[in-house]
């Protein structure tokens, strides 16, 4: 569902504390030396969820706000993934993600007048998708379980279960066989 974000409203204000000080975490997570434990824990307080110990991310790790960052089970996040995340972005379980992916849930306003102030459309990511390297990921997407995306593709719809697809933009090649 999407909504808008006006900046000057009191409740931007409020939403800029938390990026203020996970700007910093972010800062300092990839500044440092850190074992997979201690990028859990920060990770963990920068989306104050905390990160299943199954799950990997490796740095360097970009997100705006992350406090809309949520983050399944034996997750693998590749090295230079960004998440602006205001509008919310969900992982589901055992979902990989491919080095320096893009996965946006926040759009500017068209009109020249509003530019500045924020629409917000949740992007969700089902369990068992693997996104490859340098995907761009657009505001308000879903991807469907099992689902791959092939790297460098850029997704403006949604995507189908048990399917992959690639390009820009990025369209269906193939439906993939599930096992039961």
């Amino acid at each position: 569902m999407a909504s808008k974000l006006d900046l000057e409203t009191p409740a931007y204000k409020e939403i800029q504390k938390y990026i203020d000080i996970n700007q910093r975490l972010v800062q300092e997570l990839n500044t440092g030396a850190h074992d997979t434990d201690e990028v859990r824990k920060v990770v963990s307080q920068i989306t104050n969820e905390k990160v299943d110990s199954a799950t990997e991310i490796r740095l360097p790790f970009y997100t705006d706000y992350g406090r809309n960052l949520h983050i399944g089970k034996n997750v693998f996040i590749n090295a230079g993934v960004t998440f602006t995340d205001l509008g919310g972005i969900y992982l589901g379980d055992n979902v990989l993600i491919g080095p320096n992916v893009t996965i946006v849930s926040v759009n500017h306003q068209i009109d020249p007048s509003q530019r500045r102030n924020l629409d917000l459309k949740p992007v969700h990511i089902h369990d068992n998708a693997w996104l490859g390297a340098n995907v761009t990921v657009t505001p308000g997407v879903v991807i469907g379980e099992n689902s791959v995306v092939g790297a460098g593709a850029v997704v403006t719809k949604d995507v189908p279960a048990n399917t992959i697809v690639a390009g820009v933009p990025a369209k269906i090649i193939r439906k993939i066989e599930v096992e039961n």
